[in-house]
């Protein structure tokens, strides 16, 4: 038999594996843009594999993985999810106020995984790390415009 307990669920290990589904969905959302004629598909299909996807997991990997309760590692997620559903769905109903609140969100995902990689993150990897979080964080606002412009 072996012991009782239970193991934590923390938002890290989650974090990757909703990057590693959004990648997926990205491939597939690729797959079918040529035939079906869809105009907005590479974009939605990169932004599904490059932010939803590749930037969550990174994020994930880069977690605190102890089980301590991380609230802010929860936000993070949510935030980061809902905030890209808002972009997404936003820029396919060319409903720049939606692409604003998702935005919103994004940046307090960003900060919270900021807050999150300043103590300890050194080297390459932390660097390599935060000029992640750098780049999206420029990429919000410019997404912003571009969604204004062509609404």
């Amino acid at each position: 038999m072996g012991t009782t307990g239970s193991t934590a669920v923390t938002p890290g290990p989650v974090m990757v594996a909703l990057g590693g589904v959004a990648v997926v969905l990205g491939g597939l959302v690729a797959a079918v843009t040529g035939p079906a004629g869809w105009a907005k598909g590479s974009w939605a299909a990169a932004y599904l594999v490059l932010v939803v996807g590749v930037a969550q997991y990174v994020m994930g990997r880069m977690r605190p993985g102890d089980a301590r309760p991380d609230r802010a590692g929860w936000a993070q997620l949510a935030g980061w999810n809902l905030g890209s559903f808002l972009v997404v769905g936003g820029t396919l109903a060319a409903t720049p106020l939606l692409v604003d609140l998702g935005s919103v969100l994004l940046v307090v995902a960003l900060v919270l995984a900021l807050l999150a990689a300043l103590p300890g993150r050194s080297g390459l990897v932390g660097h390599a790390y935060l000029a992640m979080l750098l780049v999206l964080a420029v990429s919000i606002p410019v997404g912003i415009v571009l969604s204004h412009l062509r609404n």
